[in-house]
């Protein structure tokens, strides 16, 4: 059912626009997932993590496909992303923003705010989940970790998605690896990278 996680990293941005639409669920709280962010791996994309290589804190990202990448950024939030790619082949798919579709009134004391803002953005979406550290490396597929990932009950069509820049990144930026569904309001709102003054 989930063959396509395991796709070469050449075909990293047609398998993101596949989890368009796709349910991720932990903790009493399940997200429809509207907007997502590719990353290639090692000498192929410099905004990855793994572009140097594995790390202690990068292994994960080269597989099996399907396990949960979760890392610590800005020094204040957590971020979810989903392993894709063959064994050995790093690259991962950031879980950037969805729409909270069962467990609103838990999100909803995890997060507060306005209901289409529960998951808007990818700290937004890990804290409406209620996930941290202790899911990263495990299973989204099976039921073994605390995610986990269920095919769309709302399935998104080709001509509902649309593709864009990425976000918070500072090496390829503007890579159109950011894909959404077309005017969906839990879609986060793109700021254009900016340069660091030195």
């Amino acid at each position: 059912m989930t063959d396509w996680l395991s796709a070469p990293a050449a075909e990293i941005p047609q398998t993101a626009r596949r989890l368009l639409g796709w349910e991720v669920s932990a903790n009493g709280v399940t997200i429809r997932l509207t907007e997502v962010e590719a990353y290639a791996g090692t000498g192929e994309d410099p905004a990855s993590h793994a572009h140097r290589g594995p790390t202690p804190r990068t292994q994960v990202m080269f597989g099996p496909a399907g396990r949960a990448y979760v890392y610590f950024v800005f020094g204040m939030h957590w971020c979810l992303n989903i392993v894709c790619g063959p064994e050995g082949e790093a690259s991962a798919i950031l879980l950037r923003a969805g729409e909270v579709v069962d467990g609103v009134e838990i999100a909803r004391e995890r997060r507060g705010g306005s209901d289409r803002e529960l998951a808007r953005g990818p700290a937004r979406l890990v804290k409406a989940l209620g996930i941290g550290p202790d899911a990263n490396g495990t299973s989204m597929m099976d039921g073994t970790g605390p995610l986990l990932l269920k095919p769309p009950t709302r399935p998104v069509t080709p001509d509902e998605i649309v593709a864009g820049p990425r976000v918070g990144v500072a090496g390829a930026h503007d890579v159109p690896w950011r894909f959404s569904i077309a005017g969906d309001p839990t879609v986060s709102t793109y700021r254009r990278h900016t340069p660091r003054k030195r």
